[in-house]
């Protein structure tokens, strides 16, 4: 007796794939050198624009943010596919995974600055400058990132959870935009005084900014987002068998 294939037409049954596929190592290796190397170029406060242009104490202009911006976004697009693809239990083990990798990057900077240095070696103080900053990036980072991305995945299993294949584009960006303010939040308010912000007007300058961009680049990148978790679901033969239990959704 044969087992009926799975009916791939019906979106109203929830499905998640194992996890335990080459595709999840290569999603789950990306994010993990996403964060690690986000921590490292945070560290570089960049200012956008001349001139200034204020309402009150708010800085709207020049546009303040950091290095991690340009490929920091992407941490979030990788935890939307896990979550969607993969289920809660993936996007935790692909969260603490990320967390422990960015952690060990911090502590390895640590230890080379305060190890001897050989008596040519003229960069000691630039190292410390720039790399001597990374362990407190790490902390506003893993502070917001372990809140934000573990928000965004809850929030996005738990509308699945609801309307199975439907509803994507819906539950993709609703779940960043939760994840994204709580995170940016969290980091801006421990980072600001390590790039060099001074004011309450720079700072919810780089806040808001800082919000606006990340969700605007899911929203400009959620065609290939989608195209992308379409395309797993699709190769992954274990997705459309019944959710496999790593796949469940968390408990309330």
């Amino acid at each position: 007796m044969t087992t009926p294939a799975p009916d791939r037409t019906d979106d109203r049954v929830v499905h998640y794939a194992s996890r335990g596929s080459t595709h999840f190592d290569v999603i789950l290796a990306t994010f993990c050198v996403v964060l690690v190397v986000s921590n490292i170029v945070a560290t570089k406060g960049i200012e956008l624009g001349s001139g200034s242009w204020t309402i009150g104490s708010l800085q709207l202009w020049p546009i303040i943010t950091d290095g991690g911006a340009f490929l920091f976004p992407l941490a979030y697009i990788l935890g939307d596919v896990i979550s969607e693809v993969y289920g809660f239990k993936a996007a935790r083990r692909a969260i603490i995974t990320g967390f422990a990798m960015a952690l060990l990057a911090s502590v390895t900077f640590w230890v080379v600055q305060h190890a001897p240095a050989a008596s040519f070696y003229e960069n000691q103080g630039a190292y410390e400058a720039v790399l001597g900053f990374v362990p407190r990036i790490v902390l506003a980072s893993l502070a917001g990132y372990m809140v934000g991305q573990l928000l965004n995945s809850v929030v996005l299993v738990r509308m699945k959870s609801r309307t199975a294949e439907r509803g994507l584009f819906a539950r993709l960006i609703t779940s960043t935009g939760v994840g994204e303010l709580a995170d940016t939040l969290i980091f801006c308010a421990i980072a600001a005084s390590v790039i060099g912000i001074t004011t309450w007007g720079q700072f919810w300058n780089y806040a808001v900014v800082g919000f606006v961009y990340k969700v605007g680049v899911e929203l400009v990148v959620m065609p290939v987002t989608m195209l992308v978790i379409r395309w797993l679901k699709s190769r992954e033969p274990t997705y459309w068998r019944s959710a496999p239990p790593e796949a469940a959704e968390p408990q309330a």
